[in-house]
């Protein structure tokens, strides 16, 4: 299929467009907005809307906004302050949006997540009927982390948003997330190489992708290509499309939409999941692990079985009953997450035994397996 005709396909399947510009495409260098960036985007997101497509904007952008508003000229390293700038640049952010929107007659709708929203399941389905029903209204879902309230980096941040715009793509089953960062897409090796090319489209994954970035980073943001990489792998294995492409050129969202071959395009890998098995392989938060012999992840990567406690090795972590637990091989990988039947004392006691001294050990046998094949998500 010739390139343009794959592309206009990508745009015309996708049951909503999820557009991620980063902080570096949004804000000048000195941390202000760049309004005339920002006009744009709404422009070509607008027509979009128009043309009946659904569409949602993840927007970086709040704590550069503050630090143009404070005057700051580095990103601040204390919590607190960088809290308090959130808060102070994100009235600015959407004030920006809603402005530009409104010439439109489109109404914007300020969501702001933290990680732990989509890691529990009742507030990721309530996050995920709430956008749907904005939607719905013909408005546009403006999305970004709440950093004011987030306040534990390994536990309830993003870490970036590439992984929030990857998390809320995810709530659909068809998406198309476009990536929109300061570099135009991935390359064949370092960009600042001469002989760099530019990869117009990754059809099969390869762990070999990731020898091919080169990590930028800038005081103003937390992303970098490997985030871009990992949010592109997560929807590619779900059954969507991610494209990475040049947000500071203003033309290039616009390109986009036309089918032109710009940026790097993911395709998907066919691999569809429901709403359900994508929460349990990408949006929760894992609170132990299992770490099973290599029989057992066999059985489980290869055999789609469930995971009986005859194949686990050892456990860590604080997991309760139902809670959510990595399954580790014996090099240390991580090959799926899901549900535990078992607290970690209960685990420890019945791992590497067989299911019949099960109720010898504990007295009950209320579960065979110790993680039901349908309440596992493999993450490879």
């Amino acid at each position: 299929m010739m390139p343009s005709l794959l592309r206009d396909e990508i745009l015309k399947t996708s049951e909503v467009i999820v557009v991620k510009v980063g902080t570096n495409v949004l804000t000048f260098g000195n941390g202000l907005l760049n309004e005339e960036r920002i006009l744009q985007l709404t422009e070509d997101i607008c027509q979009m809307i128009f043309r009946k497509k659904r569409m949602i904007l993840v927007s970086s952008g709040a704590v550069g906004a503050g630090m143009g508003r404070l005057g700051l000229a580095e990103r601040p390293t204390e919590l607190s302050q960088l809290q308090a700038v959130a808060a102070i640049g994100q009235g600015k952010l959407i004030e920006t949006y809603e402005r530009f929107l409104n010439r439109h007659g489109i109404h914007s709708a300020q969501v702001l997540l933290t990680a732990d929203d989509l890691s529990n399941r009742k507030r990721y389905l309530n996050a995920r009927n709430a956008i749907r029903t904005i939607l719905d209204y013909g408005a546009l879902p403006i999305i970004n982390e709440n950093d004011t309230v987030s306040v534990d980096e390994f536990h309830t941040t993003f870490v970036e948003n590439d992984r929030l715009a990857s998390l809320v793509a995810n709530l659909f089953e068809t998406p198309l997330l476009i990536l929109l960062t300061d570099v135009d897409g991935l390359f064949d090796r370092d960009p600042s190489d001469p002989e760099a090319k530019l990869i117009p489209v990754v059809e099969q994954w390869s762990p070999d992708l990731m020898k091919l970035v080169a990590e930028k980073r800038s005081n103003r943001s937390k992303g970098g290509m490997l985030s871009k990489l990992k949010a592109a792998k997560m929807i590619t294995g779900s059954g969507g499309n991610v494209i990475i492409a040049n947000g500071n050129h203003a033309e290039t969202l616009h390109n986009l939409f036309t089918a032109e071959e710009v940026g790097t395009v993911f395709l998907t890998q066919n691999s569809f999941l429901t709403a359900r098995k994508r929460w349990l392989g990408y949006a929760v938060r894992v609170e132990g692990r299992l770490i099973l012999d290599e029989g057992a992840a066999d059985a489980v990567c290869r055999k789609g079985k469930s995971l009986l406690p005859i194949g686990i090795v050892d456990a860590d972590g604080t997991f309760e009953k139902g809670g959510i637990v990595s399954l580790i091989d014996r090099n240390d990988k991580e090959i799926a997450r899901g549900l535990t039947n078992y607290g970690l004392k209960e685990v420890l006691l019945i791992r590497g035994k067989k299911t019949s001294e099960i109720e010898t050990i504990l007295g009950t046998t209320a579960y065979t397996e110790v993680v039901h094949r349908d309440n596992l998500q493999l993450i490879d």
